[in-house]
């Protein structure tokens, strides 16, 4: 049974940034954000089509690039700006609403993913800042 236990805890040990729920949710509305921005004027492909595009990826490149960080606070600092990545977002979300480029139930879907990130974000932030305050100060990866 402890075999069995021990394997299973092995098999949800975080390997990879891809393994992060907070990156995986990123992405998902990374890609929402470039299928729905494709029907934004092309006059603002320069604009905030590529404000929007930018912030999205900025989401899970930060999460990617802290992940991959031996110092607890230096993921923590990339997690935060990824963090603040989503904010950017869903403020141009509600622009891109107000100006009748983007449909109420689009807008909808998307800020409620943003929500979503973001409060994933927040968890692996306080997590990580927990690890912090035990000592740990370091990590190989997560």
């Amino acid at each position: 049974m402890a075999i069995m236990r021990k394997n299973m805890e092995e098999k949800k040990k975080i390997q990879s940034f891809t393994d992060l729920i907070a990156w995986q949710e990123g992405h998902k509305l990374a890609v929402l954000i470039y299928r729905k921005t494709e029907l934004f004027p092309k006059y603002e492909i320069f604009g905030l089509t590529s404000q929007i595009r930018r912030a999205a990826v900025s989401v899970t490149s930060n999460i990617a690039e802290g992940f991959n960080r031996t110092s607890l606070k230096e993921k923590v600092n990339f997690y935060a700006i990824a963090q603040g990545s989503v904010g950017e977002l869903e403020s141009q979300l509600l622009i891109a609403r107000d100006i009748d480029f983007l449909e109420l139930k689009d807008f909808t879907l998307l800020a409620d993913k943003a929500v979503v990130t973001h409060k994933l974000l927040i968890g692996l932030i306080q997590s990580t800042k927990n690890r912090i305050s035990a000592g740990e100060g370091t990590a190989p990866k997560g």
